[in-house]
């Protein structure tokens, strides 16, 4: 069975650091400490706009941490994030939003009882004041074109924005996850595993949604272990071991074992230190 082509990578990828180059966010020196334990040590790293960002790790590695830290679930203990040139205190989930920052984890934070269209707006609908300080009602119809419009923007296609969620597939609903992240202007998605349970022909169309949002210029962090996704989808691979930032990785200069290599020894590899 023929691989379906992807949306093209970016034209240019360079190193973190270099002049020039468009980042959304830049970290700098990012540490987490939970009381004696430390989750993260030394982070510097950037996350630019239009590319996909692969985040690896084995498990505890620190992978969940950097992106709560980002996400403005936790308070970095030392170190300094910047968004878009200016430093930036991520201080709670609701400054993150504000930012353009949507993480779409793998329970998908869906209503599976509620329509489409409806979950697309949890906690954020549109309603008209029925009677004025004490009763407000959905704008239903607004809410649907709205959907419907996002939805048209990623060509994704759903049989009918009426239909309850848990009537939708496993990848359907993962793109209405990723389709609500972009409807709140998203700057920066972070999809975490996915690709997970899904069939084939679903794996290929979140890729494809990938791929999609860098072109339309979203910085996207994508966590996964799968290796065939890693190399697919992404530009650049950033390798978290025990805390730390092991090493930065093109995706058309590395291979599937070097990447392993780099997850399993936290070292970056041999031609790397040659260098």
């Amino acid at each position: 069975m023929t691989t379906p082509a992807l949306p093209p990578r970016t034209a240019s990828v360079q190193p973190a650091g270099f002049p020039g180059e468009e980042y959304f966010l830049r970290l700098s020196d990012v540490g987490k400490r939970f009381g004696g334990v430390t989750a993260l040590e030394g982070i510097t790293l950037d996350i630019r706009r239009g590319e996909v960002l692969g985040l690896l790790g084995d498990n505890g590695a620190g992978k969940t941490t950097l992106v709560k830290v980002i996400s403005g679930v936790h308070q970095p203990t030392s170190g300094e994030i910047r968004c878009t040139g200016e430093v930036t205190r991520i201080s709670t989930p609701d400054r993150a939003h504000d930012l353009g920052i949507e993480t779409v984890f793998q329970d998908l934070a869906l209503v599976p009882n509620l329509p489409v269209a409806d979950n697309f707006f949890i906690g954020r609908e549109m309603t008209w004041n029925l009677v004025p300080g004490f009763i407000k009602v959905l704008k239903k119809r607004e809410m649907e074109r709205d959907a419907a419009e996002t939805l048209k923007q990623l060509d994704i296609h759903i049989p009918s924005l009426r239909v309850n969620v848990d009537m939708l597939s496993g990848g359907q609903r993962q793109a209405i996850a990723i389709a609500r992240a972009i409807r709140w202007k998203a700057n920066l998605v972070i999809l975490d595993e996915p690709t997970a349970a899904l069939s084939v022909p679903e794996q290929n169309k979140v890729l494809e949604l990938a791929r999609r949002l860098a072109s339309q210029g979203v910085a996207v962090i994508y966590i996964t272990h799968n290796m065939d996704d890693v190399m697919r989808v992404t530009d650049r691979i950033a390798v978290l071991y025990r805390g730390r930032l092991a090493c930065e990785l093109r995706t058309a200069e590395t291979s599937q074992d070097e990447i392993v290599g780099v997850i399993m020894s936290g070292k970056p590899p041999r031609r790397m230190a040659d260098a």
